[in-house]
């Protein structure tokens, strides 16, 4: 299933597929390229099993996009124990909120 997006009130929640690799950079970026700086993302891991190192690469460019205005906020939810560890182990927790 591809990475698919919902928006509600300035709130985008992106659910990305089963592997979180450099493939998906187009798809992942069309998601958040160009929305109003003060949007707040969620971005739902749920159906991750696989993320590579490109994947942390383009985690952080969404932040730096979304860092335009103090207010934007990205959380990444429904982390498996797998995914968690590979954002614990790149200090992604003091860069984004893991629920």
């Amino acid at each position: 299933m591809p990475i698919t997006t919902h928006e509600e009130s300035g709130v985008v929640t992106i659910s990305l597929d089963d592997k979180f690799v450099f493939s998906d950079h187009r798809a992942f970026r069309n998601t958040y390229h160009g929305r109003p700086p003060d949007t707040r993302y969620i971005l739902d891991f749920r159906r991750v099993t696989y993320m590579d190192s490109s994947a942390l690469g383009m985690l952080l460019l969404l932040k730096e996009e979304a860092a335009g205005a103090d207010r934007a906020r990205v959380q990444l939810i429904h982390c498996n124990d797998q995914v968690r560890k590979i954002l614990e182990v790149a200090n992604f927790g003091q860069i984004f909120t893991i629920v």
